[in-house]
């Protein structure tokens, strides 16, 4: 299985320098991990739902990196022991990387859906994002609703 998420990091991490992204050094292990660990949230989403997708391993691929730049440590307990603001900054830049690669490969649907998500389960319902990032995820889901009406 590490060799598996290893090969899919790697290509996880030649899309994001597409967008001219430098994604932190990730290994299997660290992918696997932060995956199968705790969290506070509802999220229903498995390793082998973010492996099966190119967009959803930019995201996490990112998510992990971002959180490695604040100087987290990334392993089973990271989303729990770290500060909700660091959870959904990491989160919401993951978020744009993602939709920007999307629109990329012309993935309207998967912007679509994921908008929605987005927009459902953190910007209505999530109890745990802070007030003060409300803002930004308003701001991610407004360019990316604008942008796929102009197509």
């Amino acid at each position: 299985m590490l060799a598996d998420i290893d090969e899919k990091i790697s290509k996880a991490e030649r899309k994001t320098r597409q967008l001219g992204y430098a994604a932190e050094d990730i290994s299997a292990q660290e992918f696997y991990d932060y995956m199968t660990g705790e969290i506070f949230s509802e999220d229903k989403t498995s390793l082998r739902d973010v492996l099966d997708s190119e967009f959803l391993m930019v995201h996490e691929l990112v998510e992990m990196s971002e959180l490695k730049k604040m100087g987290r440590t990334i392993n089973k307990r990271v989303i729990v022991e770290s500060p909700k603001i660091m959870i959904y900054e990491a989160h919401f830049t993951a978020m744009e990387l993602e939709l920007n690669y999307a629109l990329l490969k012309k993935e309207y649907a998967w912007i679509s859906t994921r908008l929605e998500a987005h927009q459902a389960t953190v910007l209505e319902d999530d109890p745990h994002l802070p007030e003060e990032l409300r803002p930004q995820g308003h701001v991610i889901f407004e360019r990316f609703s604008k942008l796929l009406k102009a197509l």
